[in-house]
């Protein structure tokens, strides 16, 4: 964690203890709401970037990463993660998933 840039970065609750473990200090500050939700949305794009860069391999442990940017997002909304999923499954309901693999090119 280079805090050359000078703006710093949202990370993980846990990374400041995992700095400390390595043997460094981390400066770092609690975000405000606002602050918070404009990082939360700008490291969804960032982890979003990294899953459409990674290979097979890596690519699970990407998506996983963005999943827990969006239930972060959900709980600022104020919604859980078992509201989020009834969400999703109505709207699965009422307009289908994406396992049928449907290409629309338009209407006639």
């Amino acid at each position: 964690m280079d805090s050359s840039s000078g703006h710093g970065k949202l990370v993980r609750d846990r990374i400041p203890q995992i700095i400390r473990e390595d043997g460094a200090e981390p400066v770092t500050y609690t975000a405000g709401r606002e602050e918070y939700r404009s990082r939360l949305r700008d490291k969804l794009g960032e982890e979003v970037a990294e899953f459409l860069e990674a290979d097979e391999k890596s690519a699970p442990e990407e998506l996983a990463d963005v999943l827990e940017v969006v239930r972060a997002l959900a709980a600022d909304l104020g919604v859980t993660s078992d509201q989020l999923e009834k969400i999703r499954e109505t709207k699965a309901g009422e307009r289908g998933g994406f396992a049928d693999r449907i290409v629309w090119t338009g209407n006639r």
